[in-house]
């Protein structure tokens, strides 16, 4: 049986997680095992995640399996786009460079304020009233 070479990485943006799975093919991309045009209807979306790829030129090198949980779409999309950076320099560390100078390696870190006790949210007060 012959072993399948594939390259797996994990991605993160604010509470969404991305697992990544570069398997070699055709360039199809299976989010939550439906199509990526299925799972993202907007095309912003879709373009986030394909700018690692397109920055490498290796679109058409891989099929992409990535199962993603947490956030809405916008942190969902920023997670994959994340993970697929981090599997293609492990399918290549001399990708490494392209992609962290495009920005894709680094980690979003905001995250959501927490609400603090006293106030009515993260940083919104009570009304106030002298009388």
């Amino acid at each position: 049986m012959a072993v399948e070479i594939q390259h797996t990485a994990t991605g993160r943006r604010k509470t969404s997680m991305a697992r990544v799975r570069l398997v070699p093919g055709s360039g199809a991309i299976t989010v939550n095992k439906r199509p990526l045009d299925d799972y993202f209807p907007n095309n912003v979306l879709k373009m986030v995640i394909k700018q690692p790829l397109a920055s490498t030129e290796t679109a058409e090198k891989f099929d992409i399996h990535v199962t993603v949980a947490g956030g809405g779409p916008s942190g969902q999309a920023g997670a994959i786009r994340h993970g697929i950076s981090r599997a293609l320099t492990e399918y290549n560390l001399e990708l490494r460079k392209k992609l962290k100078k495009d920005g894709f390696l680094t980690r979003d870190p905001r995250m959501k304020e927490r609400k603090k006790y006293g106030q009515r949210g993260a940083r919104a007060r009570f009304q106030f009233s002298k009388r």
